[in-house]
């Protein structure tokens, strides 16, 4: 089958692997939609962190945010999941520790994560998957959003770990992907939600995401929320942020920055402030799936262009613009 395979770092290409083989409890998935997203990109330059921890090495099969349809299934595993549309979990857990038996599989010690580390993802024809880690997709849900359920699981977290609710406020900084969607999701919950980003040029689409008001780094908020959520990789945006957040309120972080923050712990603590780290959609992706279900939120305006296996590669290196959304799709169909 073809699969884009990163061999080194800014060094991919499409190359023809062997197809996989469900083993005992395992699902093989037809790919019909993938994202590429933020982490991808950091495979592609070597700049994820996991390469210094050892956790990552080339070559590696990169993708984590998709959809498909089950085409076989393993020894020991209900035939039921045969055509099955389906999505599924990027971190998958030993399943035997403390952790995972706690429904913390996400932090597992021993963990692979789909397409980032240890097992091989879906910027491929078909992909391998555990079955206890799909979703099966509503009718409702099509490709698209079906593909961008992954981003949608962290986002929905996000937006849960900052309490939104009816009479919350919120503040998301950073108008891309995860942004976006955790402000429909905080809108979605009944928050008042505000966007700040580095320009206007997303404001449009913030407020069809769901903000009621849009703010710059050049005009920034004039006031303070009950929650902020970080949604950047700037390094300098982790302190800065706790100066919008209401004393007894909440600061949650989600972006990563490709070198470390300073947060002065005084801050938190003079302030009585709950600060929450976010990593992984686990506990995110069935909620996300339902919202996207009913309409109540439509990652949609968020990917216009979809491309082929083949031009995968230039969306890696910046040369595919994914306006006017945020997000580059590949269909190994196509």
């Amino acid at each position: 089958m073809r699969a884009l395979v990163i061999d080194g770092p800014k060094s991919a290409a499409v190359q023809h692997v062997d197809a996989p083989v469900p083993g005992p409890g395992q699902l093989v998935v037809d790919v019909h939609r993938v994202g590429i997203c933020g982490t991808d990109i950091e495979l592609f330059t070597a700049e994820l962190a996991y390469f210094e921890q050892g956790k990552s090495r080339f070559p590696l099969v990169p993708g984590h945010e998709w959809c498909g349809v089950v085409s076989a299934i393993g020894p020991d595993t209900d035939p039921a999941w045969l055509g099955q549309r389906v999505t599924g979990d990027t971190m998958l857990g030993c399943g035997h520790c403390q952790r995972c038996r706690s429904g913390r599989h996400h932090v597992c010690a021993d963990r692979h994560e789909i397409g980032i580390m240890g097992w091989p993802g879906a910027l491929a024809e078909k992909v391998l998957v555990p079955a206890w880690s799909v979703y099966r997709l509503p009718d409702t849900v099509d490709d698209r959003a079906g593909a961008m359920v992954e981003p949608g699981g962290n986002a929905w977290r996000a937006a849960s770990a900052a309490a939104a609710g009816p009479g919350a406020t919120v503040l998301v900084w950073g108008p891309g992907t995860i942004g976006l969607l955790a402000a429909s999701f905080a809108s979605a919950a009944g928050a008042e939600v505000h966007v700040i980003g580095m320009d206007a040029s997303r404001e449009d689409l913030a407020r069809t995401m769901g903000a009621s008001r849009y703010h710059t780094l050049g005009n920034p908020p004039p006031r303070t929320y009950d929650a902020v959520i970080d949604c950047t990789g700037d390094e300098t945006v982790p302190a800065v942020a706790l100066r919008y957040v209401e004393p007894a309120g909440r600061m949650v972080y989600i972006g990563v920055s490709g070198k470390p923050s300073a947060v002065d712990s005084r801050d938190l603590v003079l302030n009585d402030i709950t600060a929450v780290g976010i990593l992984g959609a686990s506990a995110g992706l069935a909620p996300a799936i339902g919202h996207y279900a009913d309409g109540t939120v439509d990652p949609g305006p968020l990917v216009h262009v979809v491309v082929g296996l083949d031009r995968a590669v230039e969306a890696f290196d910046g040369r595919l613009d994914p306006s006017p959304g945020t997000k580059v799709h590949v269909d190994p169909r196509l």
